[in-house]
């Protein structure tokens, strides 16, 4: 194969990307987006590490192709829709599959990182849905 502008391997060198805030009508708390990435022409995988402060969190949303979470630091929550919530830690890799409804963050008292992998279909990664309550964090 020919090596072009299409084929190099490319480096983005850590730090090289500002940080972002998570969008307020995705999250609820403080949260950090950092090292974003996506995929270019064929390859649809994206993804970014995502660092919540104490009691963030996202809002309920579901993935086309399901969403992969390395845990990096802290301690951290996960939850699909009707079933009980389940403590994550570093090295624990969590498999959300296809069209779950679900939500992730940190736990009440201690901040949590992960990095976030997904894929597109049809340019699409995420489909967001309503705030997880007060209420359904605690439980």
């Amino acid at each position: 194969m020919a090596n072009d502008a299409n084929s190099a391997i490319v480096v983005t060198h850590a730090g090289s990307q500002p940080s972002a805030a998570g969008p307020a009508e995705n999250f609820t708390g403080s949260v950090r987006v950092d090292d974003r990435f996506k995929g270019s022409g064929l390859a649809r995988i994206s993804g970014a590490t995502v660092t919540f402060e104490p009691g963030a969190r996202t809002a309920w949303h579901t993935h086309p192709l399901g969403q992969t979470l390395i845990v990096t630091a802290g301690v951290g929550l996960v939850q699909e829709w009707g079933r009980p919530v389940q403590e994550i830690r570093p090295g624990d890799i969590v498999w959300i599959p296809p069209g779950v409804k679900h939500w992730h963050g940190a736990s009440p008292t201690v901040g949590m990182s992960h990095i976030a992998f997904s894929e597109a279909l049809d340019g699409k990664t995420v489909d967001w849905m309503e705030k997880v309550s007060d209420e359904q964090y605690r439980h």
